[in-house]
Formats: structure tokens, sequence, C-alpha cells
């Protein structure tokens, strides 16, 4: 089976410190596996870390992780060539793609580049739940805030646009996040959007938000409008999730 509609958990979060590994998949992975309602015992997850260079000892440590997990963790790297012939196949096979963080400035071009977006967008249709982290998040909306291009963030606004929206990651723990996000949406430049604090996930549906989730408690997501110039911001419902049930 297949997710039962188009299907992107954006994130900040997902990863989480393994007791016998160095990572280990976090509450939110699991959640974007169960919305697959996976066709096989074993889920495949492929991973995208374009947006880090495709670094393979990076890529090693998520293989651990997904062992642990009983997943089937599968890589599309473009570095230093796309190491597979036929992409659509390749991410059609998967119950869920999951992009890890990193520069969603070089995330972006290297994907229209290299002929990712037209595949993703297939597979996201199909059913194939994508998700991820950070640039992983930022990079199926219009855009957000980036530090890309150097240590004072700047927006980005050449995103997919799969979701109408713009996004903000690490909403609490970096503290220029939250006032060039609202800046954005007050003057235009983003449109309206969401915004994530550490290890919470938006949960969509086509581009409708069903649920905000939280792998934390305590940890909220936050709806940013503008109207007649002014912005506002409010905080989200947001369920805890553990590693296979909501409570």
């Amino acid at each position: 089976m297949t997710a039962s509609a188009p299907t992107v958990i954006a994130t900040s979060g997902g990863l989480v410190r393994g007791k016998r590994t160095e990572y280990a998949f976090g509450a939110l992975i699991h959640y974007a596996i169960e919305l697959s309602h996976p066709r096989r015992s074993t889920p495949i997850v492929t991973f995208l870390n374009t947006a880090s260079g495709d670094p393979r000892p990076f890529q090693a440590m998520l293989n651990e992780a997904a062992r642990e997990a009983k997943v089937d963790a599968r890589h599309l790297n473009l570095f230093p060539m796309p190491n597979v012939a036929n992409m659509e196949t390749f991410l059609l096979e998967s119950d869920v793609i999951w992009v890890g963080g990193g520069s969603v400035a070089n995330l972006l071009c290297l994907w229209r580049l290299h002929g990712v977006v037209e595949p993703m967008e297939r597979a996201w249709h199909a059913g194939v739940v994508l998700g991820g982290v950070s640039a992983g998040s930022i990079c199926w909306h219009v855009g957000g805030t980036t530090d890309s291009f150097g240590p004072e963030l700047r927006p980005i606004t050449n995103g997919l646009g799969m979701l109408p929206y713009s996004n903000a990651v690490h909403y609490d723990s970096e503290p220029q996040r939250r006032p060039l996000f609202h800046k954005l949406i007050e003057t235009g430049q983003l449109p309206v959007g969401y915004a994530t604090e550490d290890h919470v996930g938006l949960h969509f549906e086509g581009t409708t938000l069903e649920r905000a989730v939280t792998e934390l408690p305590g940890k909220v997501a936050y709806f940013v409008d503008c109207s007649d110039g002014v912005v506002s911001e409010t905080a989200l419902e947001t369920s805890l999730i553990t590693k296979n049930t909501f409570v």
C-alpha cells in the first residue's frame, strides 16, 4: 500500500542519538513510515543527502540506524554522479523518501540540474511519503530562511512549491529564524507559512496541513500570517508521538 493522499512530513527533527549506534530513527521518521502503509515487511526508506554533499560516512551511520529499525535504507546520490540510471523507478520503489539537512540552495540547484524534481513529484502523487529535516523541510515549500549563503540568514524563494507556503525550521534554537521569517512575510518576499521548533513536524496531505506532531513534550509548530501589513503568529495544537503510536 501507499499513503492515501500525496503526503509530506516537513520537520526540524527525525534522527536522534542511538543507544548502540551513532544515530537512530526518531519518532518522526517512524511516523512517516507508518503513514506510507509499507507494501512489504521491511519498509524502504530512500535518503537524499544532496544538501550536505552525499557524505558516505554519514550514509553508513544511516544504514546502521536503519538496521536497528528493521528498515531497508537506500541512497540517491548525485556526487560525483547520479548513482542510479532511472531515478523515477528508484524513487517509486520507496515507501518513504527522507531528505537531509544542509544547504537548501545547493539542493534545489542540483535537483533541477540532474532532473530529480519531476520524478520526485510523480512519487509524491503516487503515494510515496516525502519527508525531511531542515533543508529537507524547506525544499517542499515556496521558500524560507537559510544559512546556505553564510552565517547570516538570508531568504530562499525558489523552493519546489509543492506546498504553497513558506517554511521556517529550528524556530526555537536559532535566534535569527523568527524575526527574519516575520520580516519576509511582512514584506511579501515570502507567502504566509509554517514554522517548527526542533523535534517538531508538519504533516501535509495534498497541500492541507493535517496535523502538527512532536517527538518531545512541550515543543510546538506555528502558523505565521500577515493581514494589512501586520504579522501574527499562532501556536498550533501539536500532538506528541512515540515510536509507533500517538499519545
